[in-house]
Parts: C-alpha cells; sequence; structure tokens
C-alpha cells in the first residue's frame, strides 16, 4: 500500500523535520557565547533533562500508538508493541558494537577498533545516538498520513519538537567538549550541526520505506521506542548519576518527562 501526501501534509513534515535540527544548531552554536566546558551540576541536568524527554516520547508518542493501531488492525494488542521495542533494542545494541565511538565521560573507545582521535570518536557517538531519534520521527510522520490512523500530525509535530528541546542541551553537549580537546569554535559548532544532520535524513529514508508497508506500521513504531530507550538506559541515565550531584540529574529527568507529558496532553 503507498500512501498519497498531499502538500500540506509535505509542509508539514519539513517543518518537522527541521525543527529537530534546529534544536541541535542552536545548542551547539552555544560555543560561541561559553568560554569554558560546562559546569558538572549543568551537564548532569541536562542529560537528566533529555533522558525524560525520550521516555516520555518512547511512551506517548511511541508505544500508546503502536498498541491502539494494532488493535485497529484486529491485532493482539501487545504483541507489535513488545516484538517491536525487542527487534529496536537489539538493533541499537548491534549498532553500538560496530561502530566505533567514545562516551562524553570515558577514555576507552567502544565498538570496533579503529584510529579515530578523540573529539572525532566523541562526535560518533552522538551521530550514532542521532540516527534511531530521526527514524522515530519518520515513523510517526509516516503514520500521521495513513488514513484512520491513531497516530495524528500532530502527534507527529510534538514529537518534532520535544526531539528538538532533547537536542539542545545534545548539540551542547557534543560540541563542548570538541572545543575543550582543542577545535575552534567554528569547527566545534559544524561537528555539533553536522551530527544533528543524520536525523532528518534517516526520517526521511524511514518514511519512504515504512510508507510503503503500513500494516507493520504498529511494529516501527515499536521498534523506533527501542533505540531511545537503549540510550537512556545505556548512557544517559548512568552518566547523569555517575560521581557527585547525582539528584539534579534525576530532578533533570522528571523536569523533562513532565514537560513531554504536559506537551503530549495539551497539545496532541
Amino acid at each position: 500500500m503507498i500512501v498519497e501526501v498531499d502538500l500540506s501534509d509535505t509542509l508539514k513534515i519539513i517543518i518537522g523535520l527541521t525543527i529537530p535540527l534546529l534544536g541541535t544548531s542552536l545548542g551547539s552554536a552555544m560555543v560561541f557565547l561559553l568560554k569554558n566546558d560546562m559546569k558538572l551540576q549543568l551537564k548532569k541536568l541536562l542529560l537528566g533533562f533529555a533522558s525524560g524527554i525520550m521516555i516520555a516520547a518512547s511512551i506517548w508518542s511511541l508505544i500508546i500508538p503502536s498498541i491502539e493501531m494494532a488493535e485497529e488492525q484486529g491485532l493482539i494488542p501487545w504483541i507489535p508493541a513488545a516484538v517491536g521495542f525487542f527487534i529496536g533494542i537489539c538493533f541499537l545494541l548491534v549498532l553500538d558494537s560496530l561502530l566505533p565511538h567514545l562516551h562524553m565521560d570515558s577514555d576507552k573507545p567502544e565498538g570496533r577498533p579503529a584510529e579515530f582521535k578523540k573529539p572525532t570518536m566523541l562526535f560518533l557517538a552522538i551521530t550514532i545516538h542521532n540516527i534511531p531519534e530521526g527514524m522515530a520521527l519518520g515513523i510517526v510522520f509516516a503514520g500521521a498520513m495513513i488514513e484512520h490512523s491513531s497516530v495524528t500530525m500532530a502527534g507527529a509535530m510534538i514529537l518534532a519538537i520535544g526531539i528538538s528541546i532533547q537536542n539542545f542541551p545534545e548539540g551542547l553537549i557534543v560540541s563542548m567538549p570538541l572545543m575543550v580537546n582543542g577545535f575552534s569554535k567554528g569547527k566545534a559548532f559544524l561537528y555539533g550541526f553536522l551530527s544533528g544532520v543524520v536525523e532528518p535524513i534517516a526520517a526521511i529514508i524511514t518514511i519512504m520505506l515504512t510508507s510503503l508497508i503500513v500494516p507493520l506500521m504498529p511494529y516501527f513504531l515499536a521498534f523506533a521506542a527501542g533505540p531511545m530507550i537503549y540510550i537512556v538506559v545505556e548512557e544517559l541515565i548512568p552518566e547523569s548519576q555517575l560521581g557527585k550531584h547525582s539528584n539534579i540529574g534525576t530532578i533533570g529527568v522528571a523536569l523533562g518527562f513532565v514537560l513531554m507529558l504536559i506537551l503530549e496532553v495539551a497539545l496532541g
């Protein structure tokens, strides 16, 4: 089944895919205003905040619509959600194991061995994380284009806004270490911006694929939630809880979760 897209939907999709990149760009641009690396408390707050948004977005924008769409198709509701979510977790687990990258507060690279410098490895880590976010956007927008779908264009735009808010601290978090490690402010900003470019690219590819396979949409929605939760559990929350001021990271999770909840209920 091929989904037809009118011009108004096309414009909304273009705007929706641009919003998250704008968030990353604005966060990366903070290197022009800050002289030194972020304070530990701020970094933990931002990591927790991003975690809260991603958890809430995974539930309201992906898992719940997956269950509702499965019910509409006459399927056992929990099967697509459970299967898709588990496959999504495994997908990023494999990606994380194969691609070389380095986490912010670590000196030990992960993935396959590669002769990359530390700033490049940091860039790759954030880029890997942005791929599933782009996929999630693409899947939700593809679902919104389906008639009689439980996924709405308003819900897709809310997810785009939520990811954009989450991308602001993420852009800052990737650009500041690059500047501290010797990159010029312009180059640090460029790397932060480029790490966000993969999101709309991944979203466009996903829209093209998932819009052709409508019956599998409940699986795809849950699949997109898997990598997002993987990132939260594997990296964001552990890094926000490491060492001192862990309570600030917890407050950040609550703030991000509540903000996304409000967006979903008030605008959805």
